[in-house]
């Protein structure tokens, strides 16, 4: 019979629990958790290709979202208010998503007790694929810019999306690409719900 050291055992075991908190596509399925310093992010598959997110922010009121696919918002609901954002077209068009792939999808904002102010348009470009680290586990995930024009062509919002297809998440944002000013704000920690 052979033997072990207790140090070797307790590496073994060490490595066990570590990579027990790394969520796969499978496990991914029965909901999952995303932190980082400030916020806490438990994510659940719903019906129709929706993603419900429940954040809870270290500095300001619960938030819950909506996102299809996991990567486009399309309902947002906190102490503020609630707002939807209504594409005019198949959003399922744009699933499973590929490097290179681009599309437009016009939509309008709504909001409780305000006129939407016109429509919108989101510009998704599929730049690549990359690797993207939390603690101990790797995600292969696609980098999708992602831009919000408004009616009259006028950037709004612009970033990228480190999107890991497997989880139907976002785990970080990419901002000012390119730039002296570029910076990644991403969750660092996954692990499942609790049973």
């Amino acid at each position: 019979m052979k033997t072990i050291s207790i140090g070797t055992a307790l590496t073994i075991l060490a490595s066990a629990a570590h990579g027990a908190e790394c969520v796969d596509a499978k496990a991914a399925k029965a909901g999952f958790i995303l932190e980082r310093p400030g916020i806490h992010s438990e994510f659940r598959p719903a019906a129709a290709g929706m993603v419900s997110v429940a954040n809870e922010y270290q500095s300001q009121s619960p938030q819950t979202q909506f996102l299809f696919g996991g990567l486009i918002e399309v309902f947002r609901d906190s102490e503020t208010g609630q707002l939807a954002m209504i594409p005019f077209s198949d959003l399922r068009k744009l699933f499973p998503l590929k490097a290179g792939a681009k599309s437009k999808t016009v939509f309008v904002r709504l909001a409780a007790n305000k006129q939407p102010k016109g429509t919108e348009t989101l510009e998704i470009n599929v730049k690549g694929k990359e690797t993207f680290s939390l603690g101990d586990c790797k995600y292969n995930v696609l980098a999708v810019r992602q831009t919000i024009k408004n009616e009259a062509g006028k950037t709004q919002d612009e970033f990228t999306a480190l999107y890991a297809p497997d989880l139907q998440a976002v785990l970080a944002r990419r901002y000012d690409e390119g730039t002296n000013a570029e910076s990644v704000v991403g969750y660092e920690v996954i692990k499942p719900l609790p049973n």
